[in-house]
């Protein structure tokens, strides 16, 4: 399985951006997906999941209410609507999938190369 992330970019602090996050190659039903980040001199952290049928849905404090994660399995694809971005949300977007995954409970297996958010204040 392949992912790709885009829609990064350089934005000003109050704008929006939308990720997107395509799969392919063996790709496969029953996923969890996810979108991480990681800033500069600080770990990676979990900011959205989402599960197979998009009944469970976890988001980090930081970006709740102002992000939000959806998927289009027909397409293999997931997407992260940012809004109301601070320039604390400057990072690394990464997007990630396990099959069977369980939100806070999986070791994501596949992940895709990360595209840069820039916000300036």
């Amino acid at each position: 399985v392949q992912l790709q992330a885009s829609g990064g970019g350089l934005v000003q602090a109050g704008g929006s951006l939308r990720l997107s996050c395509a799969a392919s190659g063996r790709t496969f039903s029953n996923n969890l997906m996810g979108w991480f980040r990681q800033a500069p001199g600080k770990e990676r952290e979990s900011v959205a999941e989402i599960s197979w049928g998009g009944g469970s849905i976890y988001y980090a404090d930081s970006v709740k209410g102002r992000f939000t994660i959806s998927r289009d399995n027909a397409k293999n694809a997931v997407y992260l609507q940012m809004n109301s971005l601070k320039p604390e949300d400057t990072a690394v977007y990464y997007c990630a999938a396990v099959r069977m995954g369980v939100i806070g409970k999986s070791e994501y297996r596949y992940w895709g190369p990360g595209t840069q958010v820039t916000v300036s204040s």
